[in-house]
């Protein structure tokens, strides 16, 4: 598998770009023509610089308003194309893009178009270069693939092939089979985006959202099983434009994009297992068994606060580490950790964020298997000193910096506990119980812009997907929502982006000096036993405003005593069509993070019609005494 991406695709300066494309592990890039003009280097010295960072110029583009038009456009077209041919020499690529007419003045006519890519066709083959065509969504006369390939197919030249795009296949929804039945080496060249289902202008869609295969809502997958089909194999290049990729990190977005490209061929390989598709080999997807442990760091006034805050949880503290300062709190399947170690990662991660969230761990079904496929696809690998005695527990760099581990209940990773803990002597198994059973979601608060970035981390390496986005409604502007989860809700994983420090998200990354976890939900059987005995244990439950009761049981026709209850208790309540949600919410700790305990029947959404009020009692909480309410 060769890979490519367009240099209009990420941010910064041309020899910016080349580095970062370079450094993701691209074979080779597609220079796009308005990066060039503005870049003062000759063409020549361009093309050293490309091959002086290891790759090749898969791609020269784009040529536009070319085929099918009158005289003296016609000629000057062909003078045009002489003059980018002498550029292509120099640059050091064989082959160069145009793109269907969208020109007024264009004739259109399937024949004529034919004559002139034959003719350009001979003057191309002179120099050893290729031209290749492709349908805009939005052409005058050409925004079909299948009419574009017609024009190849009668054109008739070793030199002129076809260019294939998925967002202008797949935002036109046209039927994929068609593709099957084009030669593969026909096909030139293969350019891939994703994009989010907007209604709105085809041309505008195209030049403001596309992203990386994976991240959006289009089939892309299976278009690239369509194009494999034919026995292509060329460059896969990725060509996106995107106003928030403009403005972010070349490293990262290239990063992204090898991610993409590898994740999509790994799923079209696995899905056409008849057709020999070259992708890196590597273990598929990690099924998530469910949430082993979430890991703070911590100091020790923050440990004694924490350790306080769990216990009116119902957490006993059940396990200390035999060598660190570590221990173990438990209750039902939930496993908690407070680390303060004065060396090591956890206490870098405190130094900097102060006690937070940093780590957990995801019970899997093969560790060593999840953490391979991690490394493929370009997870940074985390390693550090073990003692004696200690597991080396499989790695990564997750959202933040935090870390994720895998687990697996085949190796000896499953006795972890057994192992590297020493159970705290006259304490439960399992500690006190008010009725906790699992975690049900971790929620994750980050930059907006780096959502996808982190979407497309947890469904390329875990057995997951992505739900649709969420507008959360805060006071001081809006919060992106998306979840990530697993098909039987072993795995929830909440992220939340935000755009503006003003809001409760945005203050969090603020304060805590970057993305992390920022909240974790509890499930329960019984959310008004679990809230009394919380309740018994000095639990105090975030206020939530007596206003939000009236209107839920109108709008909800609930029993007036049912509501009642969930007044006493703070309970929030939503409805789908699977069941019924309830949920109890924590204060906030420290600068932001908090607890929520929920109740499932049935329901598989996260509340969020609720969290303008969640968010509104969080921010009184907030506020500092004195100042009004």
């Amino acid at each position: 598998m060769r890979t490519s991406i367009a240099t209009v695709s990420i941010s910064g300066e041309f020899e910016e770009k080349l580095a970062a494309i370079a450094r993701a592990g691209f074979d080779a890039v597609e220079i796009f023509e308005n990066d060039f003009l503005a870049f003062d280097r000759s063409p020549a010295e361009v093309g050293q610089m490309v091959r002086d960072h290891g790759l090749a110029v898969s791609l020269f583009q784009p040529f536009r308003d070319f085929e099918g038009m009158p005289e003296p456009f016609r000629s000057r077209n062909f003078d045009r194309a002489e003059r980018k041919f002498d550029l292509m020499m120099e640059l050091g690529t064989d082959m160069m893009l145009i793109c269907s007419n969208t020109s007024p003045v264009s004739l259109g006519g399937v024949d004529r178009a034919a004559e002139d890519f034959h003719a350009l066709g001979e003057r191309a083959a002179r120099r050893g270069l290729k031209v290749g065509y492709e349908a805009l969504a939005w052409g005058r006369h050409i925004n079909d693939h299948r009419d574009a390939w017609e024009i190849v197919r009668r054109a008739d030249h070793a030199n002129i092939g076809l260019i294939l795009d998925s967002f202008h296949t797949l935002s036109r929804k046209i039927d994929l089979n068609s593709i099957r039945t084009i030669p593969g080496d026909r096909i030139f060249i293969v350019q891939l985006a994703d994009a989010p289902l907007i209604e709105m202008d085809l041309l505008y869609w195209s030049r403001h959202f596309r992203n990386m295969p994976g991240e959006g809502d289009l089939p892309v997958a299976a278009f690239m099983e369509a194009v494999a089909a034919t026995g292509y194999n060329g460059y896969l290049s990725l060509e996106i434009f995107n106003d928030q990729f403009r403005g972010g990190s070349p490293d990262a977005i290239s990063k992204d994009g090898r991610r993409s490209l590898v994740n999509l061929m790994d799923q079209v390989a696995r899905a056409e297992p008849a057709i020999r598709i070259p992708v890196p080999a590597m273990p598929p997807r990690a099924k998530v068994l469910g949430v082993a442990f979430i890991e703070f760091a911590a100091g020790d006034a923050e440990e004694r606060d924490l350790e306080a805050l769990f216990s009116m949880l119902g957490f006993t503290a059940v396990a200390r580490h035999r060598s660190k300062a570590v221990t173990l709190y438990r209750q039902g399947e939930i496993n908690l950790i407070i680390n303060r170690e004065e060396r090591g990662f956890a206490n870098a991660s405190y130094l900097v964020h102060g006690a937070n969230a940093y780590a957990f761990g995801l019970m899997v079904d093969d560790a060593a298997q999840a953490h391979a496929r991690a490394l493929e696809l370009g997870a940074e690998d985390f390693r550090q000193a073990v003692g004696p005695g200690e597991l080396q527990v499989p790695a990564i760099r997750g959202v933040g910096g935090g870390i994720v581990y895998f687990l697996d209940q085949k190796s000896e990773l499953a006795r972890i506990f057994d192992v590297e803990f020493t159970a705290i002597e006259g304490v439960s198994e399992y500690g006190a119980d008010v009725g906790l059973t699992r975690i049900d979601h971790l929620a994750q608060t980050t930059r907006y812009e780096e959502m996808l970035t982190w979407l497309l981390f947890y469904t390329s390496q875990l057995d997951a997907y992505k739900t649709p986005v969420v507008d959360i409604v805060d006071p001081a502007g809006l919060v992106r929502s998306q979840v990530v989860e697993t098909q039987d809700g072993r795995l929830r994983i909440t992220l939340n982006g935000a755009e503006n420090r003003n809001t409760l998200a945005g203050r969090f990354i603020a304060e805590t000096f970057g993305s992390g976890i920022q909240h974790l939900a509890f499930e329960t059987d019984d959310i008004f036993a679990t809230a009394e005995a919380l309740a018994a244990r000095g639990f105090s439950a975030l206020v939530i405003s007596p206003n939000y009761y009236d209107d839920i049981e109108a709008r909800f026709g609930l029993d007036p005593q049912l509501v009642e209850r969930m007044k006493i208790a703070n309970i929030l309540y939503d409805r789908d069509d699977a069941g019924e949600y309830f949920q109890l919410y924590s204060p906030t700790y420290g600068e932001g993070f908090f607890f929520e305990i929920v109740e499932r029947r049935g329901y598989r959404g996260y509340g969020a019609p609720n969290a303008i009020f969640r968010i509104a009692a969080l921010k009184r909480h907030l506020r500092p005494r004195g100042m009004p309410r």
